[in-house]
C-alpha cells in the first residue's frame, strides 16, 4: 500500500511541473510556394524583450519547417521596447508593410509568460499565441496558443523553443520535398 501512495505522489509531483496546453483552428493545407513575413509579436508580459527573442525562434522555427520565403519586418516597427507605442498601429503598419512586399501570410501574436516562476525551484514558463492571417483575404486561416512550465534547472530558452516548435506541428504547410 505505502508504494501505491509513493507511485501517485510522484505521478502527482511529475504533473504538476510541467504541463502544455494546445489549441488551434485552421482550414486545411496554406498555399505551397506562397511569400511569408513574420511581424512584430506583441509582448504582454513583465519581461523586457521577450517577444524579441519569441520572435527570433520563431523565425528559426518557421524556416525549419519548410516556410518557403520567409520576410523579416523592419526593426522601425518593433514593439518591443520599455515605451510602448499603440499596439494596433504597430500592428496596422506591419501589415501595411507586408502588403506592400508582396506577401500572402503574415505571422503575428503574442508572448503571454516568458520568465522563470518565483519560488524555491524558480521553474521556467513560457506561453504564446501565433496566429497567419491570409493578407489577400484578411482572415486568420491558423492560430495556436500553447504554454509550458520546465524543470528548475532547465533554461528558459529550452522550454521556449519546446513550446513554439510543438506548437508549430499543426501548422498546415505543403509537403516539402527532401533536399538532394
Amino acid at each position: 500500500m505505502k508504494l501505491h501512495t509513493l507511485l501517485c505522489t510522484a505521478a502527482l509531483a511529475l504533473t504538476g511541473c510541467a504541463t502544455s496546453i494546445e489549441s488551434n483552428t485552421g482550414r486545411g493545407t496554406l498555399e505551397a510556394g506562397a511569400s511569408w513575413a513574420l511581424l512584430p509579436l506583441s509582448n504582454n508580459t513583465d519581461t523586457p524583450q521577450a517577444a524579441l527573442s519569441a520572435e527570433s525562434m520563431l523565425e528559426h522555427l518557421l524556416r525549419r519547417r519548410g516556410v518557403p520565403e520567409l520576410k523579416i519586418y523592419p526593426a522601425a516597427l518593433s514593439r518591443d521596447s520599455l515605451f510602448e507605442p499603440s499596439e494596433r498601429k504597430v500592428s496596422e503598419e506591419a501589415q501595411k508593410w507586408a502588403r506592400e512586399q508582396g506577401v500572402r501570410y503574415a505571422v503575428s501574436g503574442s508572448v503571454e509568460e516568458w520568465r522563470y516562476k518565483v519560488g524555491l525551484d524558480g521553474e521556467p514558463a513560457v506561453g504564446i499565441t501565433v496566429k497567419v492571417t491570409d493578407l489577400s483575404s484578411g482572415q486568420i486561416v491558423w492560430s495556436t496558443t500553447a504554454a509550458s512550465s520546465g524543470w528548475s534547472r532547465q533554461a528558459l530558452s529550452g522550454v521556449a523553443q519546446a513550446v513554439m516548435r510543438d506548437a508549430l506541428t499543426s501548422l498546415p504547410l505543403p509537403a516539402v520535398a527532401p533536399a538532394k
